[in-house]
């Protein structure tokens, strides 16, 4: 009979936060797939457990996964954990579970901490949907677009490391018109924060720091582009004081897509709307 692959949350920092269910489930399993064995040695390590554990990361998770399987389906229990809170939330795990459940064995999550979670719980009033985006592409060119092809209005949670932070705010300021933002850094740890604001101020803030470490999750409020509620004739005039300001073409709709948000192709488009 098969045996049960347990998907359990680990802290994002303090190492208190673990729940005593996954203990005990840590305990009991015959092993622990786990993204970094040194992390995870250190945590089993404060809690008096010693278990085998299986390196499962995002370089060899598709032939980790196929080991993984057989032993699952020759009885064995696994955890699978991810360096900090819930595996699959940009963490290696999804593939593990996806051919587990196709396989039939059974997949039980074991909740636990999260930067979602904990992010979304002071940040007070939340803008609905809630959309979890994760990590936006690294390049700035990438996330430029990536940004320009998210139009619907909501919160959208993403992570972002130190050293790219400050970029990814500038972007939001001039992609997604400047929106609020509450950013958590540090969660759960000693030197945790959270800081508000619109992502003008928070990148503002966070450049005049000599160093900046910890990984961040944001909240970030997308609203409706102001264009949606701008009347075409309204663009017109903008368009037209450009190119009386001595704008080439290209240049005043450049400007234009950075005011509202959106491509040039969308201005050009709606400005031929108004051609007789």
């Amino acid at each position: 009979m098969p045996g049960a692959l347990y998907v359990v949350a680990t802290p994002i920092g303090n190492l208190k936060d673990i729940t005593l269910r996954a203990l005990e489930v840590l305990k009991a399993v015959s092993c622990i797939a786990c993204e970094d064995t040194r992390v995870t040695t250190k945590l089993l390590r404060h809690y008096g457990i010693s278990k085998p554990l299986i390196s499962y990361h995002e370089h060899n998770e598709r032939a980790r996964a196929r080991q993984l399987l057989e032993r699952l389906l020759a009885g064995d229990s696994i955890a699978l954990v991810s360096d900090a809170g819930t595996p699959g939330l940009s963490d290696p795990g999804a593939h593990l579970v996806s051919e587990a459940a196709v396989k039939g064995i059974a997949c039980v999550p074991v909740p636990g901490p999260s930067a979602l979670s904990a992010i979304v719980a002071v940040a007070g009033r939340v803008v609905e949907p809630l959309v979890f985006v994760g990590f936006a592409p690294s390049r700035v060119t990438q996330r430029q677009k990536f940004l320009r092809r998210i139009q619907a209005p909501g919160t959208y949670c993403f992570y972002e490391s130190p050293h790219r932070i400050v970029s990814f705010l500038r972007q939001l300021e001039e992609e997604w018109e400047n929106p609020p933002v509450v950013m958590g850094r540090e969660l759960t740890k000693v030197h945790e924060e959270i800081l508000r604001g619109s992502a003008q101020e928070l990148a503002g803030t966070l450049e005049k720091r000599e160093y900046l470490r910890g990984e961040l999750v944001l909240l970030v409020q997308k609203s409706e582009p102001r264009l949606v509620k701008t009347p075409l004739q309204s663009l017109q005039q903008e368009f037209e004081q450009l190119l009386a300001a001595g704008e080439g073409r290209k240049s005043a709709l450049r400007l234009l897509a950075r005011r509202y948000g959106i491509s040039r192709k969308e201005i050009y488009r709606r400005l031929l709307k108004l051609e007789p």
